[in-house]
């Protein structure tokens, strides 16, 4: 996975697939990729395309594209939170210092890492509940995350 950062714009990309890029970009990417209609209605996006296996900066995991008029609007990377420290390490190279940083308690008790970067409208949101064995970086652009899931 190769992300990339210049200046004040970060480019937020899963193996040179960015925000923005088409369904056919992730396809050529991503060959494995199951691509379908969104199964409920969102302002979000209309389609999604899964992959179960991928290479993030060398971390393994899953991930989900959402497109919406066949433009990348967000994806989703769900990895085994035991690479979170090279995870950190290669989105820390690639993006700089996040823009924010927290180690909080979970309702359960446990410690949950967040950290957010954000260029002009986009943004990525890592989160490890660290006692768990999954965790997850979201990166998304605009209102993508409050818009997904809202129901119409």
């Amino acid at each position: 996975m190769l992300l990339a950062a210049s200046g004040a714009w970060a480019a937020y990309d899963a193996n040179g697939v960015a925000l923005g890029a088409s369904e056919r970009d992730v396809r050529n990417a991503f060959p494995s990729a199951y691509c379908k209609p969104l199964e409920w209605q969102s302002r979000a996006a209309d389609r999604r395309c899964d992959d179960a296996e991928v290479s993030f900066g060398g971390v393994s995991g899953r991930i989900t594209f959402y497109l919406k008029k066949d433009a990348v609007q967000a994806f989703d990377l769900r990895f085994e939170t035991r690479h979170l420290p090279r995870l950190k390490e290669v989105l820390q190279k690639r993006y700089g210092p996040p823009t924010a940083e927290a180690n909080d308690l979970g309702k359960d008790g446990g410690r949950i890492y967040k950290a957010r970067w954000e260029s002009g409208g986009d943004s990525a949101v890592l989160v490890a509940p660290l006692q768990e064995k999954r965790s997850q970086l979201s990166v998304s652009r605009g209102n993508f995350s409050e818009e997904i899931y809202r129901v119409r």
